[in-house]
């Protein structure tokens, strides 16, 4: 087939095949400025088809339709890495009729290659694409950068529909998904607005507090060994992670060291340290900002890896396995250092592993960054709410009041404190943080259903999730 195009959404559907109870993916490059769901789960129901299982990477606060689609059963079931906003309020109040499946990035990929999810129809939104179907997410008005997620479910899936709001002459070059791997392009005015890739901070903090645990966290790096030549290094996006990424810049510097290559999820100030020489390689599964999508663009030693290549943990070689240290976040640390992004202290969903699990396991040293407690609650708790990622994976916990070390690393232990660094008891970080809080509010009213079941990435179910009161 030279011309896979088809004049429309509906046109694909039809052509594709799907069927009442069939699982259909989409992929979160455009995060909250993503269009693509929506508009393809409109023709789903226009058409009459129900019980239809979404297979997303990620699912944000622009996914809202899908509650509406909820209620009226023609969505029943979601597997996902990640979700927030009305969506994930809608699972955790009991309105999806099966619990949703909360998987890791990597998880999410070997579950796919596996055959543990059969996806009927992926979609995926592409920025650029030809009329053969050789698509990549750096040309056209709707760029965002390298396409890790959506190349698992091209592969794998049954049928494959690029959508694009950009056709371009063949072939369509760089090439980040093939046509091998597609079976019909659509065109439509648009994907979404890429201006909404960029979801809360991505500007280095400068709230004294979370200075401070940054400078901690970038000293414990100074003296855990790695900061050599060869150090490879990835961190999040939020505004903690990027100071941290700022003092680990200068102490690079400082020791002339240049680093193997950094990844993730890259932001712009990862691709300001590879501009300056510190990386010699960006592997990037998707870009947080549009620094980064114009450095993925330009840059050839700024490559795409899927979300396989990423995190999976059967594939012959995951890039996490190469990590020497990962900068973590935190809405909840217990004192056996299991970490909790899943869920709030009222029950609500508000994220989910992502690559988490996958990072702390693959890296050397997995670091968590968090203050002790918010004015409410206190982060460093007994047992979490929800268990993301296990404590056996987590190295350390860097606090504004003390660091605390895993047990089983006490070669790391005996160099922070030849370092001079603060080294507390994990308990001891519970107390204090305790202290610090005004007035504990009240926890939620759970019901004894269970909404979501978290998977760790080799698929074992890690927690579950009970809905709470509407």
């Amino acid at each position: 087939m030279r011309d896979k195009r088809l004049p429309d959404i509906r046109a694909a559907i039809l052509a594709s095949g799907l069927r009442d109870g069939g699982t259909v993916s989409f992929h979160h490059h455009l995060r909250n400025g993503d269009d693509v769901l929506r508009a393809v789960m409109v023709e789903i129901a226009a058409l009459g088809l129900r019980n239809i299982h979404i297979a997303a990477s990620s699912l944000f606060p622009v996914h809202e339709p899908l509650v509406g689609l909820i209620r009226d059963g023609v969505v029943t079931g979601i597997t996902t890495s990640y979700m927030s906003g009305p969506v994930a309020d809608a699972v955790v109040k009991g309105l999806l009729p099966t619990p949703a499946i909360l998987q890791t990035h990597g998880g999410r990929a070997r579950a796919i290659e596996a055959g543990e999810t059969v996806i009927d129809v992926a979609f995926i939104a592409a920025p650029a694409a030809d009329a053969c179907g050789n698509l990549n997410g750096v040309g056209g008005k709707s760029a965002c950068g390298a396409l890790g997620y959506p190349m698992v479910d091209a592969r794998h899936a049954l049928v494959v529909v690029a959508v694009t709001d950009t056709l371009v002459p063949y072939p369509n070059t760089p090439i980040d998904i093939p046509q091998t791997d597609v079976d019909f392009v659509v065109c439509v005015p648009s994907i979404g607005d890429p201006a909404l890739i960029v979801s809360g901070t991505t500007r280095a903090t400068t709230d004294p507090q979370s200075l401070h645990i940054a400078d901690q966290a970038a000293r414990v790096i100074a003296a855990s060994g790695l900061l050599i030549d060869g150090f490879s290094f990835q961190t999040g996006a939020g505004g903690a992670s990027l100071a941290v990424a700022q003092s680990v810049r200068r102490m690079m510097v400082e020791r002339g060291v240049t680093g193997s290559f950094a990844a993730g999820g890259i932001t712009g100030a990862i691709v300001d340290m590879f501009e300056a020489g510190l990386f010699r390689a960006l592997l990037d599964v998707q870009c947080f900002d549009l620094r980064a999508v114009e450095s993925y663009r330009r840059n050839a030693a700024h490559m795409a890896m899927s979300a396989s290549m990423y995190g999976n943990p059967a594939t012959k070689g995951a890039v996490v396995d190469m990590l020497d240290v990962m900068i973590l976040g935190a809405a909840e640390v217990d004192i056996g250092f299991n970490v909790n992004v899943t869920t709030a202290t009222d029950g609500r969903i508000i994220g989910g592993s992502g690559g988490h699990s996958d990072t702390a396991a693959g890296a050397k040293l997995a670091i968590v960054t968090t203050p002790l407690a918010t004015r409410l609650h206190p982060k460093i708790v007994e047992r979490v709410t929800t268990v993301t990622t296990p404590g056996h994976t987590i190295d350390v916990v860097v606090t504004e009041d003390g660091i605390a070390v895993n047990p089983a690393r006490e070669d790391l232990q005996d160099r922070l404190i030849a370092a001079g660094l603060p080294v507390v008891g994990i308990e001891d970080l519970e107390r204090r943080a305790a202290l610090k809080v005004d007035v504990a509010a009240s926890g939620p009213q759970h019901t004894d259903r269970t909404v979501a079941i978290c998977h760790y990435r080799d698929g074992a179910v890690i927690d579950t999730i009970k809905g709470i009161q509407k």
